[in-house]
């Protein structure tokens, strides 16, 4: 299920803002290179609408002339743009010796994203996450391996996906000290803010008990946080950012990158497939990813309760409203007669 960072005030941009840096590169760039392209530059209108609401006009104009640039510096050529997403424009790419890739350049929104993206898939260096062939922080430019349909695509059954999920999750635990990642205990605390913010635009749609709750378990994550157990972390496995390796697995795309408890990424899991937790045992769900990962199921319940929350409050707030009144059913749910109390 593809989610979207929640909206920010649209701030005016100050004299020497990076964009106007960007700009200029851009612009001399694109005088000395002009790339004859076989797809025309044609940015999908989630996208437009999404830099329109942040502010990033700029960035829009610039593009075509970003991409041009990064053609040029990493001789590659850029193809057909690709839908799906809200954050970034997405396109296809050939290197100059036929590899396959995708260009991504993410939408500046002030919150570091693709910095923490490009150190996240570096420092997974392919291991559960695609491969990242090329990176340029200040144009918020990856360029990575190009990968097959997702998992959402794939048809499997519910215990098969989360296998994959989890043991994809695993593979980009690592150390990650040094990182400059922020720390799950600062994604904890923005997320008690940030359901506050939203739960009273959309009171109606969940009760106080279950946001109390929630909002309870996200401060004791916040609170046990701990620089011994924190590990890199996606911070944001779902089977729509799971796509098909052509060795028949599968590697994880978008990471948001966090350090954190391991639990963090697994609490995604189960903030997804909403109807499962309604029509099943979620404690059950919940121990059967911590007997598969080594993990606290309370951490994973906890962490669980707060995305579920959140994200459902986040759809609703972007006019997803069926799956997210969903999720918010299941968090009504699990906060009714939790296995974990506060």
């Amino acid at each position: 299920m593809p989610t979207e960072e929640p909206e920010t005030e649209p701030t005016p941009e100050p004299l020497g803002h990076p964009g106007s840096r960007l700009g200029a590169e851009v612009s001399d760039g694109a005088q000395r290179h002009r790339t004859a392209r076989t797809h025309p530059l044609s940015v999908p209108e989630p996208v437009v609408h999404k830099a329109a609401r942040a502010g990033a006009q700029w960035w829009l104009d610039a593009l075509p002339e970003l991409v041009a640039g990064l053609e040029r510096d990493w001789r590659i050529t850029v193809g057909r743009a690709l839908g799906g997403g809200t954050e970034a424009f997405v396109a296809e790419a050939t290197t100059a010796d036929g590899e396959l890739a995708v260009l991504k350049l993410v939408l500046p929104q002030g919150h570091d994203a693709a910095r923490h993206e490009i150190t996240t898939l570096r420092l997974a260096d392919g291991q559960g996450c695609a491969r990242l062939l090329r990176d340029d922080t200040a144009r918020g430019a990856l360029l990575v391996e190009r990968l097959g349909p997702s998992l959402a695509d794939a048809g499997s059954s519910f215990w098969p996906r989360q296998e994959i999920l989890a043991d994809l999750a695993a593979q980009v635990w690592r150390p990650a000290a040094d990182s400059g990642l922020p720390t799950g205990a600062e994604k904890a605390r923005y997320l008690v803010d940030f359901v506050e913010r939203l739960w009273s635009e959309f009171e109606g749609a969940c009760s106080r008990p279950a946001v109390d709750y929630a909002l309870g378990c996200a401060r004791r994550r916040a609170d046990a946080h701990s620089s011994a157990r924190a590990v890199l972390v996606h911070a944001d496995i779902h089977a729509w950012n799971a796509l098909r390796r052509t060795d028949g697995g599968y590697a994880l795309v978008d990471p948001d990158g966090l350090l954190a408890e391991p639990e963090a990424d697994l609490g995604i899991l189960l903030r997804e497939d909403p109807d499962h937790l309604l029509s099943g045992d979620p404690w059950a769900w919940t121990t059967w990813l911590a007997r598969r990962t080594g993990t606290d199921p309370v951490a994973i319940w906890e962490w669980g309760a707060i995305e579920r929350v959140s994200t459902g409050l986040l759809l609703l707030s972007v006019g997803m409203t069926d799956l997210g009144a969903a999720m918010l059913r299941a968090a009504e749910v699990a906060a009714a007669a939790p296995p974990v109390s506060g």
